[in-house]
């Protein structure tokens, strides 16, 4: 079989090899890949800018969809390896025919991360105001959609562009501001009426999370779910946070999947289901056969894509 490792750090180090078929062992399962997702964790990974920094050469990617010897079309996750014809899972579930293999790899990180920093970590309610930072990404456009599925009174979308912009609004954003401003807290306040915003969604990290937390309201959440500009932000005392009554925290889909297997496919069937409900428009992104992976990587840095980027095995 084909599969992509890296064994240098920069989309250059990214090779194909022609290698043995893997074997899965106990709970796992094989899928024969038919689209593998491409995530911000990965790029990073690639560039050796990722908080774990596993030994060189590394196969990358963590989900895949793919066919099970036995016919049933699956979507699995792995800590590695998912960027193969060939894919040992060691989570997986069936995925309804209403799905498309782009749908279910966009639910399978981006989704579940959407999911748990807008209900578990920021606990959502209706009338809430959101602000979503990246809103035409991965993360960030399936976000918008949820929050206004659970009742949001105001969805404020930062992108970085006049078409990421207009993405946003097309997903169901009431607001949108231009996320390179100086000052994004500020136009925060500004897109929500003069009102300071109660849950923030932050992947930025550096000034515009510094600037954004000024615009957290009284028993304000900010969830923080990336540190896309490799940027530190000013150091937090946490007694600072009792003015205010407000919260920050850090969501990591990998915590959450590796430490409670159950949540993985119960967050699944209830994405899933939005879909069926035509309440998730999951269709957007840009699939490059996996020969093209290092333009993948590349464009994924550069913040040129939209949606869930993924690898076509098919093709």
């Amino acid at each position: 079989m084909h599969a992509i490792s890296l064994t240098g750090h920069g989309p250059g180090g990214l090779e194909i090899h022609d290698v043995p078929d893997p074997v899965a062992a106990g709970n796992q399962t094989l899928l024969r890949v038919s689209s593998a997702g491409v995530n911000f964790s990965d790029v990073h990974l690639v560039e050796g800018t990722y908080s774990l920094k596993p030994p060189l050469p590394y196969r990358p990617g963590i989900e895949a969809v793919g066919t099970t010897a036995d016919g049933r079309r699956m979507l699995g996750r792995a800590r590695q390896g998912a960027w193969a014809e060939v894919f040992v899972a060691e989570q997986f579930l069936d995925v309804p025919d209403f799905v498309s293999d782009r749908a279910a790899l966009a639910m399978a990180t981006q989704g579940f991360t959407a999911w748990h920093i807008l209900r578990t970590m920021a606990r959502i309610t209706r009338g809430d105001t959101v602000a979503v930072m990246a809103a035409a990404g991965g993360v960030g456009s399936i976000a918008v959609q949820l929050a206004k599925a659970w009742g949001a009174r105001r969805v404020i979308g930062a992108a970085s562009t006049p078409d990421k912009r207009a993405h946003a609004v097309a997903l169901g954003a009431d607001e949108t501001v231009d996320s390179t401003t100086t000052d994004i807290g500020a136009a925060l306040v500004e897109a929500n009426g003069g009102r300071m915003v109660d849950i923030i969604l932050e992947m930025h990290g550096g000034p515009q999370l510094d600037s954004a937390l000024a615009a957290l309201a009284p028993c304000g959440r900010m969830v923080i779910f990336g540190a896309a500009s490799g940027e530190p932000g000013t150091p937090i005392r946490p007694e600072s946070l009792m003015a205010g009554t407000r919260t920050i925290a850090g969501f990591s889909a990998y915590n959450l999947v590796s430490d409670r297997h159950e949540v993985f496919p119960e967050t699944m069937v209830g994405l899933f289901g939005m879909i069926k409900k035509g309440q998730l428009d999951m269709e957007t992104g840009r699939s490059y056969p996996f020969r093209d992976v290092a333009q993948a990587v590349t464009d994924m840095r550069a913040r040129v894509t939209t949606g869930k980027v993924s690898l076509d095995f098919a093709g």
